[in-house]
């Protein structure tokens, strides 16, 4: 292979048969963090909102460690050999994604240290000690003293106090102190810093200092460390370092607990007890004081990571504040579909009117939560049943679930315990509507309900008509307001009683024998799709247009990565849109030449998934076949969850999703990467003369093709594409 062949990340001929024909998992999902930290470099977007994507990037590895590095973990610890569908095994994974993960922290710390210098041009400014004059250092102590000092703990460590338990991700300053009258007698010291502390403190200002507008900040450790002898009184520093663990976070649940939510209100103390996978270490940290710490926490090489930047940089999302508006994206207010308002917001009326796809966050999810509140009021509904799998704090949805049996509704709500990491809420939810009579079901044991289903039943002219909601996307008002996905209301019957199969599924472990119009897994939707990739391997060794456009977050699947590249062999152009793991190599010699792959990232998370078959017409087409899921193609998905794919049959709506939605993505230039066959991302670059083309301005300023009003129908937005890179071939 040349050198130029590698820098474009192509790679030699793959055997069908060889493992080398996928992509690791982990290194995929690490490429993908890369491409959120790169968007923390990119100057079109304002500063503090490159200020939130590396926020994200760190958020994002500390999930990465407390589950998946941790999984790996335990798999060497537990001497398990077992290879990844790309071949290597446990241990030889772990040495792959700390080499990734150190070069992406050194990219964390370059990004950093040139995103505070712009912002200090800015006239914002993130202090360290030496930056402090007279009448900072006063206002702080005071604000030490009142709201910091109650709520710190200093712990002593020697062979009598023994070294304590450090909680996962806790941060922690590290302390060598000497007697200030004997310099020879000394100790090491902990500071746990609470996690409900602001990790950076806002500065007061003076209306003498510089411009108003001046905002400056601080962080805690630094605070902490400044007033040191208010918490050991006749001690000294002479040595201090701030640093934080990782520990695992991976919760398992008794497959057979008489008692569900207790089981796993226990896993959930255990959690907080888990292995350390990962200790994090200020680079300032003397090596002596670093080998106490390590010794202490019993963590291995392997396990260590000095950091050039701060510790714990997911906190930096603290600093993202709205006294500066020039700084953040310009604020967006969702659309609500003009056809709803044309009907007085009767939402029934709107779909026995049509069916509507709604597409968030372009257009409000104030629609979903008018569509349960509509119903929790109306008289003539007979019963509601909901999944939820993650909702916000102060949700709505429970709020509107309550008040329909408090009305004498019946309500049915299927709630996911294991929704990670909002297991805790998800508990809280389940016995606050138990209390007012609502029927909770927790689902299935070993299968999670990650499909996003609604069903109202409504008495209408002496019968019982059922509105139905599907969504790709969580039931959650503040996820919604930055996640991509669609919202599918319809009264189809067929439909309607598929949904109605499903959710008797769910509360009875019953697997229906059939379904009418919709799939479900485990094992429908693969079944479905891959029959849907055969046809097209038929139609293009018939002579006829073959083509396919999936939309998904990750493509792990090997069933479907393998059909794929047989259907790549036989002439079907595919175009695939994938923000996060993508398993699949495209554009190797003999095995995916006619595959591409990009992924888009943005000021939107790209989140709904959308699959097209051309059926025989190429695509676009009238006549292709188009669903949407709330399912990724991986194995989970597919085989250990319960999840929903429903076809869009309407005309209207598919064109809105095949016309706008999917040639929207394919056309994106201005937020979009290529995925090479070596895994690594490359950003599309265009031609001078051509001009850029960005997806999500583009929704912005579109409204969705089935919520306009009357006079919006029959207007086509194709014609806002860029000719030169519809489909980016």
């Amino acid at each position: 292979m040349s050198q130029e062949g590698q820098m474009r990340g192509q790679i030699a001929p793959i055997s069908r048969s060889s493992p080398a024909r996928f992509f690791n998992r982990e290194l995929s999902w690490l490429h993908f963090n890369k491409r959120v930290l790169e968007e923390a470099d990119n100057p079109r977007h304002p500063l503090l909102e490159r200020l939130r994507f590396l926020s994200i990037s760190g958020s994002n590895l500390d999930e990465f460690y407390m589950v998946r590095v941790a999984g790996l973990r335990g798999q060497l610890e537990a001497g398990v050999e077992k290879r990844s569908q790309d071949g290597l095994t446990p241990n030889e994974q772990l040495h792959k994604i700390s080499a990734m993960v150190f070069d992406l922290n050194a990219d964390q710390a370059h990004i950093w240290a040139k995103l505070r210098a712009e912002l200090s041009q800015r006239d914002f400014h993130i202090l360290g000690e030496k930056d402090l004059d007279k009448s900072d250092r006063l206002w702080l102590e005071q604000h030490f003293m009142e709201q910091i000092f109650p709520v710190l703990t200093p712990i002593a460590v020697d062979p009598v106090l023994p070294f304590p338990f450090v909680p996962n991700m806790g941060l922690t300053l590290g302390l060598d102190l000497f007697k200030s009258d004997d310099p020879e007698q000394g100790m090491y010291a902990l500071l746990p810093i609470p996690s409900q502390l602001s990790r950076f403190i806002r500065l007061h200002e003076d209306k003498d200092r510089g411009a108003p507008e001046t905002i400056r900040f601080i962080r805690l450790e630094t605070v902490v460390a400044l007033f040191i002898n208010e918490l050991f009184p006749g001690y000294r520093v002479r040595a201090r370092g701030a640093f934080r663990v990782l520990r695992d976070s991976d919760v398992e649940l008794a497959e057979k607990a008489e008692d569900l939510v207790l089981s796993y209100e226990s896993a959930l103390k255990k959690r907080r007890r888990g292995q350390a996978i990962r200790l994090e270490i200020e680079k300032t940290t003397p090596e002596h004081l670093r080998d106490f710490v390590i010794r202490e926490l019993q963590v291995s090489q392997k396990e260590i990571y000095v950091q050039d930047s701060m510790v714990g940089l997911s906190d930096i999302s603290q600093l993202i504040i709205k006294d500066r508006a020039e700084l953040l994206f310009a604020p967006y207010t969702p659309s609500y579909p003009k056809r709803i308002r044309e009907l007085d917001g009767d939402i029934f009326a709107t779909i026995a009117q049509k069916e509507l796809i709604v597409h968030h966050p372009y257009e409000s999810f104030k629609v979903v939560l008018d569509f349960l509140r509509q119903a929790a009021v109306d008289p003539d509904v007979l019963s509601i049943k909901w999944t939820l799998y993650r909702t916000s704090d102060d949700s709505a949805i429970i709020k509107a679930l309550k008040e329909a049996a408090e009305a004498g509704k019946s309500v049915t709500a299927i709630i996911e315990l294991k929704a990670r990491f909002d297991e805790e809420a998800n508990i809280r939810w389940a016995r606050d509507l138990e209390s007012v009579g609502v029927h909770v079901l927790y689902g299935f044991t070993k299968l999670k309900t990650h499909a996003k289903l609604s069903q109202i039943v409504r008495r209408e002219k002496g019968t019982l008509k059922s509105y139905i909601h599907i969504g790709t996307g969580n039931y959650h008002p503040v996820t919604a307001k930055v996640y991509t996905d669609l919202s599918y209301f319809t009264d189809n019957e067929a439909i309607a009683r598929d949904v109605t199969r499903i959710f008797n599924y769910v509360t009875s472990y019953a697997k229906p024998d059939r379904l009418e119009v919709m799939s479900i897994s485990p094992h429908g939707i693969r079944d479905r799709l891959l029959d849907h990739i055969r046809e097209e391997i038929y139609h293009a060794r018939a002579g006829r247009p073959a083509s396919i456009w999936l939309k998904m977050n990750a493509l792990v699947d090997d069933q479907t990565i393998d059909l794929l590249y047989e259907a790549s062999c036989s002439g079907v152009s595919i175009d695939l849109i994938i923000r996060g793991i993508c398993c699949l190599r495209p554009g190797v010699p003999g095995l995916s030449d006619n595959i591409r792959v990009k992924s888009i990232i943005g000021r939107f998370l790209e989140h709904a998934r959308i699959y097209c078959f051309g059926a025989g017409h190429g695509l676009p087409s009238q006549k292709s076949v188009i669903y949407i899921s709330s399912a990724d193609m991986m194995q989970r998905n597919l085989d250990r969850r319960v999840e929903s794919m429903v076809p869009i049959l309407e005309s209207r709506l598919h064109q809105q999703v095949q016309d706008q939605i999917m040639q929207a993505n394919l056309a994106d230039t201005e937020q979009s990467w290529h995925i090479l066959s070596n895994g690594v991302s490359k950003r599309f670059i265009l031609p001078e003369e051509d001009k850029a083309f960005n997806a999500h301005n583009y929704f912005m300023k579109c409204p969705s093709l089935s919520g306009q009003g009357r006079s919006g129908q029959g207007k086509s937005r194709e014609e806002s594409f860029p000719e030169k890179s519809k489909n980016e071939k």
